[in-house]
Parts: structure tokens; C-alpha cells; sequence
């Protein structure tokens, strides 16, 4: 087995060695990306100058490096998909692909990676799309440094900008995306990475995935997303420095967290949306070191989430820290920052004296009633949120915090 290995290796090796490039220009002898696909062999390199070329429909069925020239466009006239990778160890590089065509049957992509391995899609730029990099059922892929724009206004005629189906261990990086219907969506796709994007001015969601496990977020900013950011049925996700930020509207958040379990929240900034966290339906996960600040709602607990832990927060002037629409708690707030605690410490330790309850009634209030957010600099508000936090009867008595800090958290 040993030597059958160093066989195939070897045949790689020589195969990689062999190759040669091909160039297509108006002038050139091959002036089609298609023709030069057709005449290429395994591990060639196709280097595309500068030009308009009106290709759709082109078809990559062999290990190939396509390489962009000075960003030469490739038009696909609004006529269907324009580039569909079926081959392993494909590279696309620096190649500005425009006019996807549109379909209410088909998902028409830019790019659409299919039952590949080892794929490279970096450097495009994509505009007038449909949707932009489709990955379906591949593997061992890396989408970096892409900037995708779309021109989308309503959810049923737009498609996703990076859109992960069936897939694994795909590594997306450095994009920036916007005017689509969702940036970044997965589904069904496991130990993926998605690092360092900007997700922006979507229709719907900055980054939607489902059914999707073991994957890490990090150091991504979602900002002014019609939605905002929603994360349903999938376990062991890692959300890491990432920026949810002015995700404003009735049906908007920062975060939408539905059926979610055993994941890690750390490190992650909330700023300005109506609501920051939106949690539903989940359990056992890791609140640390994220900063809300200036939203309306900072967390939203809406109900069957158990075993959860908000440690070493920072919650700062939002309109409301906590809603809890239950009055069973096994939830754990301990030794966060909270900017509307009026306690004391005597002993100068850095720890509150006296326990923060961060859910007021008015909150429980308005979650019943909306219409009641009206009266929310009142003073009558003022003298409700005093008497529960006294005597407890619509809040559970147990959720508060009984380390708060007194200065502000840094990590």
C-alpha cells in the first residue's frame, strides 16, 4: 500500500512539473476562456489578459489554475451560471465576473464550486449577480479576499453572496460582501472557518447558516443587515471576536440564536441593534468577555434555555439588560459589568455588595405588551422596576447576578 502511495505521489509530482501555461487574449491564438479550458491539460495554468470576454456556462472538469490578468471581466450577458468548477485541485484567481443570469428555478452563481476537493476561489470581484461563490458538496476549500456586490432589494428574486451547501472544511476569509439577500450562508456544512469578513447592507442576514456543526466565527463585522445574524439547529459553534453592529428594524438583532448547543460566545461586540442576542430553544453555552452596548434589548431569553453561562460581560447602557419570559431559571449571570447597577462595594474588593437583577418588570411588561415601550422614561416605570426588584413575583427570584462589577470589564 506504502508503494502504491509513493506511486501516485510520484505521477502528481511529475504531473504538476509537466504543465504549462496558456494565454488567451483578443490577439491570441485562444481567445475564449472556453477554448483554453478545452486545450489545457491536467495542471495547467490559464492566464486570462486583460478584456471583456462574454462567456457563460463555462465549464472547469480538469485540475487547472485560471488566472486573471489585471482583472479581465468575464460577462455572462444575463444568460445562466457563467463559471462551474467539477474538477479537484482547481484554482480561480483575479478574474471580475459580472451579469449572472436570474432564475426563480435555478440558483445561477458567479462561481459554483461542485463535488470538488482542494479549491482555491480568491481575488474575484463580482457584481450584477444572482448569487455570487455556490460550494456544493466540496471539500478542502479556501475563499479568500472575494468582494461581492449585488444589487439586491427583495428577498424572493436575490440570492446569497457565499453560499456553503453539503460541504466541509471550507475556510472563508478576508471577503467583503453586501447588497445581497445573506452574505455568508451554510448549510449542512461542518469545520468550516469563517474569519476576518465583512458582511454588510444584506437584505436579510450579514451571515445565516443551519444544520451546520463544528464550525468557527471570527473576527468578522455583520453591520446594518436588514436581520442581522441568525444561527439555527447546529452544535458546537465557536462565535469569536466578531462585531454585530446597527442591526435596526421590528424583526431585527444582533444575533438570532434558535436551537443552538454547546457553543462558545467570546469575545464578540453587540453595539446599537434593536436587539443584541435573540436566544431561543438554547442550551449550554459559554457567554464571555463580549461587550453589549447601546442596544435596546441586550439579551432576549424567549424561552427552553437551560445551562448557559454569562460570565465577564460588559453590558452598557442599553435600554433594557435582560427579557426572560419565564419564571424557572438555571441560568448563570455571574461577575459581569452592568452600567445601570446602583450598588456599593464598602470593602473595595471590585465586587457590588449587593446582587444586580438585571431584568426589570417593565421588560417583562413590554415583551406581552409592545405597545407599553412608550412609557419607558416614565417615572411610574421607575417605581414598578423598584418594587420587583424588592419582592419578585413575575421575574424568577434567582436570576441575578451576585458578583457584579463595579468598574467597566477589559480583557
Amino acid at each position: 500500500m506504502k508503494k502504491i502511495l509513493l506511486f501516485l505521489s510520484a505521477m502528481l509530482v511529475a504531473n504538476i512539473t509537466s504543465a504549462q501555461t496558456i494565454e488567451v487574449c483578443s490577439t491570441c491564438e485562444i481567445s475564449t476562456l472556453k477554448n483554453a479550458i478545452a486545450q489545457a491539460k491536467d495542471f495547467d495554468t490559464i492566464i486570462v489578459k486583460k478584456g471583456t470576454y462574454k462567456e457563460h456556462n463555462v465549464l472547469v472538469d480538469k485540475p487547472l489554475t485560471i488566472v486573471g490578468e489585471n482583472y479581465p471581466v468575464i460577462d455572462g450577458e444575463l444568460k445562466g451560471e457563467i463559471i462551474t468548477v467539477i474538477a479537484d485541485n482547481v484554482t480561480i484567481d483575479g478574474l471580475f465576473i459580472i451579469n449572472v443570469g436570474n432564475s426563480y428555478t435555478e440558483d445561477y452563481a458567479a462561481v459554483r464550486v461542485k463535488k470538488s476537493k482542494y479549491f482555491t476561489i480568491q481575488n474575484l470581484v463580482l457584481e450584477k449577480l444572482f448569487f455570487g461563490i455556490y460550494i456544493e458538496k466540496s471539500r478542502y476549500g479556501k475563499i479568500f479576499h472575494n468582494k461581492i456586490i449585488g444589487d439586491a432589494v427583495e428577498e424572493y428574486n436575490s440570492g446569497n453572496g457565499i453560499q456553503l451547501w453539503y460541504s466541509k472544511n471550507v475556510d472563508i476569509e478576508h471577503n467583503f460582501v453586501q447588497h445581497v439577500r445573506d452574505g455568508i450562508y451554510l448549510e449542512f456544512s461542518d469545520f468550516c472557518t469563517i474569519k476576518n469578513n465583512v458582511s454588510a447592507l444584506n437584505v436579510r442576514y450579514g451571515l445565516h447558516f443551519m444544520f451546520s456543526n463544528d464550525d468557527v466565527y471570527q473576527d468578522n463585522i455583520f453591520e446594518n443587515n436588514g436581520a442581522g445574524v441568525a444561527v439555527m439547529f447546529s452544535k458546537r459553534i465557536k462565535m469569536y471576536n466578531n462585531i454585530f453592529k446597527e442591526n435596526w428594524g421590528t424583526a431585527s438583532y444582533g444575533m438570532l440564536l434558535k436551537e443552538i448547543n454547546d457553543a462558545e460566545i467570546i469575545g464578540n461586540t453587540f453595539e446599537q441593534n434593536t436587539i443584541g442576542i435573540n436566544i431561543e430553544g438554547s442550551n449550554r453555552i459559554n457567554y464571555k468577555n463580549n461587550n453589549f452596548k447601546n442596544n435596546g434589548w441586550a439579551i432576549k431569553v424567549r424561552g427552553a434555555c437551560y445551562t448557559n453561562h454569562f460570565t465577564e460581560n460588559n453590558f452598557l447602557y442599553n435600554s433594557f439588560d435582560i427579557a426572560y419570559n419565564s419564571k424557572v431559571n438555571d441560568n448563570v449571570f455571574d461577575r459581569n459589568y452592568w452600567s445601570n447597577y446602583t450598588g456599593y462595594d464598602l470593602d473595595k474588593n471590585g465586587i457590588g455588595d449587593v446582587p444586580y437583577r438585571p431584568v426589570k418588570l417593565f421588560s417583562y411588561i413590554v415583551n406581552r405588551t409592545p405597545e407599553t415601550i412608550i412609557l419607558l422614561r416614565s417615572m411610574f416605570i421607575d417605581i414598578i422596576d423598584f418594587s420587583e426588584k424588592v419582592s419578585p413575583v413575575f421575574t424568577p427570584d434567582n436570576l441575578l447576578d451576585n458578583n457584579p462589577q463595579i468598574k467597566q470589564l477589559t480583557w
